[in-house]
């Protein structure tokens, strides 16, 4: 499953079970942690899935700023009451590169964009950590 932290939203994507494509699946309205938490384990459970791909806000330069840290915290405090794997992905430009898609081939307005963009963000990123895995197999 991949993850998009925001401040406000996580999206999410789920792959298929030969780890070749990423799905776009929905997008959560963030509260608090715990709230947050049972609700990916619910989640987690319903689709079983293996393992987490969050997505890892690098600054341009790849250094790591208070989003990584915050990205990095919600991992540990996941992670402390779930036992999962969990593996990092450098997110940058990933909005950026959903939302040129959505604008240039999808054509969608800027509300229709805001519904979806947080889950296809979340696919990017889960398909950018597929990718690389297939890679290197």
């Amino acid at each position: 499953m991949g993850l998009d932290l925001g401040s406000k939203t996580i999206g999410l994507a789920l792959s298929d079970v030969m780890r070749t494509i990423a799905t776009p699946l929905q997008t959560l309205h963030r509260q608090k942690f715990t709230h947050d938490a049972e609700t990916l384990d619910r989640l987690i459970a319903r689709h079983d899935v293996g393992g987490l791909v969050l997505g890892l806000p690098l600054s341009m330069d790849g250094g790591e700023g208070p989003r990584c840290q915050s990205t990095r915290q919600f991992a540990a405090n996941f992670v402390a009451r779930r036992e999962i794997p969990l593996v990092f992905q450098d997110e940058r430009l990933s909005t950026v590169a959903v939302e040129r898609i959505l604008i240039n081939k999808a054509d969608l307005s800027r509300k229709k964009r805001a519904a979806v963009v947080d889950r296809a963000a979340a696919a990017y990123i889960l398909q950018s950590a597929l990718d690389a895995m297939a890679a290197t197999a």
